[in-house]
């Protein structure tokens, strides 16, 4: 006896429902079917077996037939097995990969705090009073008094009235979209939302609403929409609260969004703001306070500013800002402030010198905007790829300039461009994501990093190992 495929989908439950799995439960299954096919009743189960008057022979047959669904898909032969680069020593400018040390194009130490002096020695000053790490939540005795003063010199550093930090940079803004917006609400989001926004927004249970790429026009478009549905239930509309969120400076693209006209748009309509600012903190602006002060743009204007500290400040963990009333929902309603260890207070010491160093020297901001602008202009130009970012961002894209055909194929040609310039000491890296997951899945692409501590030297020799590379795999 067979299945046909629209049954497939109700076996492993109708098996289960009428026979168990194994053991004294199955027999007595069994035991009670057969008491009911003894007595004429059919049996009691799913629908494609209530039109059957099942005999044990043909319930057995069921069972060996039926295979349950792999836990995870089968992996494609085309698709290569994933493979790890070791790195011995700190990520700094020089990094030591697979044993090899190669100039560092591919993390997020944009300011080059990481190996800093000042930094390291704050953190061991802190290590050897506090320990390692806090064993509790902020609420159970995991708050120390170094949380406070870092997030005491966010908020002045922000210009808010209050910030609250997380031990996860992840889990930052995946934490805060759903603490504010909830089933029902609306979230207005642009299609190139990093991954961790698409997770709070999951989390949400919001009703999401995508827009075009740095589109204000498509934007705005969906936005009246929106006001000509709330005209015709005003009742519910009262009651709906709305958000458009966005990143500063976008990781899957390197743009920067437009926010003047995002502001324009929330008054106009009514909507709140939440800036996802990881990449823009400590990058943007005369100061480095991200794309507000890179805009002259009031940050009262902003309803909830979130950035992760694991890229210019070099620490672990994450921060939200905005005015009091608003940071402190998120102390009883951050699940990954209410239930994750806090920050290790070496961590949180390590970030307040970071800020120091910040305030401190603020050209070390425009000597980082000036080296993005270099690399961006050797870059232009090279057969077969285009470099995808603005020219000011310090992590930006290559991208084929036309597919392969496969998106298989296009991760393999351009890995081997990133082993090319590995053998010749440039670490590259491509950007990698959840290909399942991902709502809008940016095409293949290799990042490169840009850092204060790279020389003109340095940043030209990339430039030209990259086309030599392009050249040579492309042509």
């Amino acid at each position: 006896m067979t299945l046909a495929p629209a049954d497939a989908g109700q076996q492993q439950d109708g098996v289960r429902a009428t026979v168990g799995v194994s053991g004294d439960g199955a027999s007595l299954l069994r035991a009670q079917a057969n008491r009911e096919l003894k007595e004429g009743i059919k049996l009691k189960t799913p629908k494609f077996f209530k039109k059957l008057t099942a005999s044990m022979n043909e319930i057995e047959e069921i069972i060996e037939e039926w295979q349950p669904e792999p836990l995870v898909p089968r992996m494609s032969k085309e698709k290569p097995a994933p493979s790890y680069n070791i790195v011995s020593g700190p990520p700094c400018h020089k990094i030591t990969v697979n044993g090899k040390q190669c100039i560092n194009f591919a993390s997020f130490n944009f300011l080059g705090l990481l190996d800093n002096d000042r930094v390291k020695n704050q953190a061991l000053q802190s290590l050897r009073k506090y320990g390692v790490g806090t064993c509790g939540p902020r609420g159970f005795y995991g708050t120390f008094d170094v949380h406070l003063e870092l997030e005491d010199r966010l908020a002045k550093f922000m210009r808010t009235e209050e910030a609250i930090i997380y031990s996860y940079g992840f889990a930052t803004i995946a934490s805060a979209i759903p603490a504010y917006s909830k089933r029902g609400d609306i979230v207005f989001v642009d299609e190139a939302a990093c991954f961790s926004i698409q997770k709070g927004l999951q989390a949400s249970r919001s009703h999401i609403k995508y827009f075009r790429h740095n589109d204000m026009e498509d934007l705005e478009r969906i936005l009246k929409q929106q006001e000509l549905e709330d005209q015709k239930n005003p009742r519910k509309a009262r009651v709906t609260r709305r958000f458009i969120v966005v990143e500063g400076l976008y990781m899957n693209t390197g743009a920067i969004c437009p926010l003047p006209e995002l502001v324009k748009l929330k008054y106009k309509y009514k909507v709140r703001i939440f800036l996802e600012e990881s990449l823009s903190f400590g990058v943007l602006g005369q100061h480095g306070r991200g794309v507000t002060e890179h805009f002259g743009v009031n940050i009262d204007d902003i309803d909830l500013i979130s950035a992760n500290m694991e890229n210019s400040l070099a620490s672990v963990g994450g921060f939200c800002c905005g005015r009091s009333f608003v940071i402190d929902h998120q102390r009883l309603s951050g699940q990954g402030y209410c239930f994750s260890a806090s920050l290790p207070p070496m961590l949180a010491s390590a970030a307040i010198e970071a800020l120091n160093i910040m305030e401190e020297d603020q050209d070390i901001f425009r000597l980082l905007r000036d080296k993005c602008k270099l690399i961006h202009k050797e870059l232009q130009g090279i057969s077969g790829l285009k470099v995808v970012g603005e020219s000011i961002s310090p992590a930006f894209h290559l991208q084929l300039e036309q597919s392969s055909g496969s998106r298989e194929s296009d991760v393999r040609i351009l890995n081997r461009i990133v082993e090319y310039c590995m053998d010749r000491k440039i670490a590259l890296t491509q950007a990698h994501y959840l290909e399942k997951e991902e709502k809008f899945l940016p095409p293949p692409s290799i990042r490169v990093v840009v850092t204060v501590e790279q020389t003109e030297e340095e940043l030209e020799m990339a430039a030209n190992l990259i086309k030599e590379a392009a050249q040579n795999i492309l042509q």
